[in-house]
């Protein structure tokens, strides 16, 4: 009798209990269901997003989120940002920044340039840019003048770096450029052995997340690239001379034009075509590559200094953007100023530029240089 109710009461002590029912999280928007809400939020400007995630945790965890940005693209809400990097010789380091409007104070200064987190790494020098979707790469570079394979990524919605693969060869000064979201290396080593030989293009893909090489004639494996770019799914890579290019549909190497060769020198863009660069008489000049001619990019004389200082561009949703160093006389500082260029081509042919807004944008110390500007749609 005994033992019957002790067993009754063990039984009762593990029967089961009902579980809790599992609790729906907050919508984004009260009232509205999620998928209505995020076709709303997925319009607002990115400015706006670091107010927008003080509303609540489920707001802050969308604004990061892959989800949010596949609405931005679909609605063609995506927004061009500029990223800058500058190296700072104070700290050997080199950072990023990004050309941040702030919408309590848009028009004084209507853009200033935000720090961004440092790469995770030595100090890099001849490092190699590029940019696929929302991630901008920085490739091999020199570590105390060594060469190295390591390649970074950066999550411009996060703002966070991760390693990439490292490539098969260690590299600096190199050409890089995407095409079709792969990133393609070239040059930028010693082609000393067989392994560098092979490798002396490669070729990323993020998906996969492999370097593959990418055969390349013996003839054109130059060490040192100056400059780079893709234009219509070539990429262009320019040694000291003979610049070579690459395109990437058919896998054929050609020569670049011997106008071209002659008069790129330094960090340039490519907008609708035509290439931008910054030439030794002060100029802004386009290259055309279906003409095959060089023109001036007029109507900056009044708005742009005669001489721009570690000039540097890019393509920010088809306008051309200036970077340069002002050394602000015999101060300790040196100013970084953008200019935002409007640019059109006339009836006669001529490029014809409009600056629609110039400024200093950030004042860093006097030895500090930029390294390179580009942009990212998000």
């Amino acid at each position: 009798m005994s033992t019957s109710t002790n067993t009754n009461t063990d039984n009762a002590a593990v029967k089961p209990s009902t579980p809790p029912e599992p609790t729906q999280p907050p919508r984004l928007i009260p009232s509205l269901p999620d998928d209505v809400a995020l076709n709303i939020i997925a319009r607002v400007p990115r400015r706006h997003h670091p107010t927008l995630s003080l509303v609540s945790k489920s707001m802050k965890s969308l604004l990061s989120s892959p989800l949010l940005y596949a609405a931005r693209s679909l609605l063609s809400c995506a927004e061009h940002f500029l990223y800058i990097s500058l190296r700072l010789h104070t700290s050997h380091f080199m950072r990023f920044y990004t050309l941040y409007q702030n919408p309590n104070n848009p028009l004084n200064p209507k853009y200033s340039l935000i720090p961004l987190p440092l790469i995770p790494s030595p100090s890099l020098v001849g490092s190699a840019f590029a940019a696929i979707n929302h991630k901008i790469y920085v490739v091999g570079g020199s570590i105390k003048d060594i060469p190295s394979p390591q390649v970074w990524s950066l999550d411009c919605r996060t703002h966070k770096w991760e390693p990439a693969p490292n490539m098969h060869v260690s590299r600096e000064f190199a050409a890089a450029g995407a095409v079709d979201d792969k990133i393609y290396v070239i040059g930028g080593c010693v082609v000393d052995n067989w392994a560098r030989s092979k490798n002396w293009a490669e070729v990323y893909d993020p998906k996969t997340g492999k370097w593959n090489s990418v055969p390349s004639p013996i003839q054109i494996r130059d060490k040192w690239m100056h400059a780079s770019a893709v234009i219509d799914g070539k990429v262009y890579a320019m040694a000291d001379r003979n610049g070579v290019c690459y395109e990437v549909k058919s896998g054929n190497w050609e020569t670049v034009d011997s106008d071209l060769d002659n008069g790129w020198r330094g960090r340039a863009c490519v907008i609708d075509g035509v290439l931008f660069c910054y030439d030794y008489l002060g100029n802004i000049r386009g290259y055309d590559v279906k003409e095959g001619t060089w023109k001036e990019l007029k109507g900056l004389d009044k708005g742009l200094p005669k001489f721009l200082c570690g000039a540097t561009m890019a393509n920010l949703g088809g306008k051309l953007m200036v970077v340069w160093e002002s050394k602000n006389g015999g101060g300790k500082e040196t100013e970084i100023r953008c200019a935002e260029i409007q640019v059109k081509t006339n009836e006669a042919g001529e490029l014809w530029g409009n600056i629609e807004w110039s400024d200093v944008v950030l004042l860093v110390p006097r030895e500090a240089s930029i390294v390179h500007c580009l942009a990212v749609a998000l």
